[in-house]
């Protein structure tokens, strides 16, 4: 049989999980209570199943670094990590089709691909590796397949697919259909033969290509033309953004899956979530007597059926049931535990109000380490730099803004204008404005800094950067 490859699907606007996940850090990357995150976990299965040694990912191009760094983190495993870079959202036929025209090129195109979206949870992974050889015997055969989940409950959250005739493994696709209302989730759970629509897929490079020609040959010549213009030499490749914009948005089940004539749905049998909400991640928590879940310092008192989250401070509820109650440092969520969809409304609101927590924790990632802002005021703002062994930042200046570097552990090895120097622990220095300057750890541990800045702007578009060896200038 053909190589597989898994493609890893990752991004996401960080809507339904907010305050935790967000633009700038969607739910792929948030820790679960094991540590883990569920791109990490999404790449363990991955690694579980190919055998052509190679994991590709598509993935934004704002995601490249904390992608590198999850799997640098996740596994000791040796693979080749292959970085599809969308400069914007185009949903996943795009996605799929330029990962599919990028495997063919270069595997051939009786390569499989194994599509798995970063933000689901499996954790039986023995049985997931079953069906995905399952999958692969009818993909051998040319069905695009996809994976069924057995409905556990009438839920009106999801797409459905209705089974038809068996085949080996599974059955063919009669149809899909659309997230139904309660009354008719109900008889397709009666009916037996309705699965969840998982939004995982397996099929040959040659397959779906042969049925985008077919069925949507827009997305195929888009995706063709992309592909064209786009450096794919190396292994982090990044599409060329005017083409990528002319791609249609949309997703693959439309495009593809519910027009194609050869289509097969293999029943899963392994334990399966999308952790599309608050009540799907705190059912992952073991409740207490009176059904509370509780992750961080929680006191409960005269209530139940409570989710509370917290990344620090105590959170104390009184006489309050069936509520979600997220702390994430920089904001608190509290919902009705049977209204926690409408969490997306709060970030269409703070996206309108152009609000920085729509997008961005205190705590934000870069490609060097990260940092986490600890004041935020008109006249100054301070910040706590972690910057990671061999990281370095860009050679910059600021024109409406000073700062000043104080080591609390670690090494730092700096520059302001000129002069070059090494500052240990409590020693400082202080860069002007419209002054060059650049910081990097020669270290084999994390530097730790406090970073304060004086002036009248602190934005991060006051960056004026003329050498960044992540490619940022």
């Amino acid at each position: 049989m053909s190589a597989l490859i898994p493609v890893i699907l990752s991004g996401g606007a960080g809507t339904r999980l907010w305050p935790v996940s967000r633009r700038a850090f969607p739910k792929p990357f948030i820790r679960l209570a094991n540590g883990e995150s569920l791109l990490g976990r999404t790449l363990k299965r991955a690694l579980a199943v190919t055998d052509g040694g190679e994991v590709v990912t598509v993935t934004g191009a704002d995601y490249r670094f904390l992608t590198a760094d999850e799997y640098a983190h996740s596994t000791q495993q040796d693979f080749r990590s292959r970085l599809l870079l969308e400069p914007a959202g185009r949903n996943t036929a795009p996605a799929i089709v330029l990962a599919a025209l990028d495997i063919a090129a270069r595997h051939g195109e009786e390569a499989q691909l194994l599509v798995l979206p970063a933000d689901h949870l499996i954790d039986d992974v023995d049985a997931f590796v079953r069906d995905v050889a399952a999958a692969r015997v009818l993909a051998a055969q040319g069905f695009l397949v996809t994976f069924g989940i057995v409905p556990t409950a009438p839920e009106t959250g999801f797409g459905y697919i209705r089974a038809g005739s068996a085949v080996e493994g599974g059955f063919q696709i009669e149809a899909f259909v659309e997230k139904p209302d309660l009354a008719t989730a109900e008889g397709y759970v009666a009916a037996g033969n309705y699965f969840w629509n998982a939004g995982m897929f397996c099929f040959s490079a040659r397959d779906l290509i042969a049925a985008a020609t077919q069925v949507c040959p827009d997305v195929l010549a888009a995706a063709r033309a992309c592909v064209a213009v786009t450096d794919a030499s190396g292994d982090v490749v990044a599409f060329e953004r005017e083409s990528f914009l002319a791609q249609p948005d949309i997703s693959i089940d439309y495009a593809v899956m519910e027009r194609a004539q050869r289509r097969a749905v293999v029943p899963a049998t392994f334990g399966w979530s999308d952790i599309g909400s608050w009540n799907a991640l705190g059912e992952l928590t073991e409740p207490d007597a009176a059904g509370n879940r509780v992750q961080g310092q929680a006191i409960v008192v005269d209530g139940g059926g409570n989710y509370i989250q917290t990344e620090g401070r105590l959170v104390a509820a009184v006489g309050v049931s069936d509520l979600v109650i997220v702390d994430a440092g920089d904001a608190v969520l509290v919902a009705d535990r049977h209204q926690v969809q409408a969490v997306r409304q709060v970030v269409d609101t703070l996206r309108q109000r152009e609000h920085y927590a729509a997008q961005h924790h205190l705590t934000v990632h870069r490609p060097w380490g990260s940092y986490t802002v600890l004041e935020d005021a008109d006249d100054c703002k301070v910040k706590r730099l972690t910057v990671k062994p061999g990281g370095v930042l860009s050679l910059q200046r600021h024109q409406r803004r000073s700062e000043h570097w104080t080591v609390v552990q670690g090494v730092a090895k700096v520059r302001v204008g000129d002069e070059d120097m090494l500052l240990q622990r409590n020693q400082s220095t202080y860069i002007p404005m419209n002054t060059l300057h650049r910081l990097e750890n020669p270290g084999d541990s994390d530097l730790h800094l406090i970073e304060t800045q004086c002036g009248d702007y602190f934005g991060e578009d006051d960056i004026e950067r003329l050498e960044d060896v992540y490619g940022r200038c």
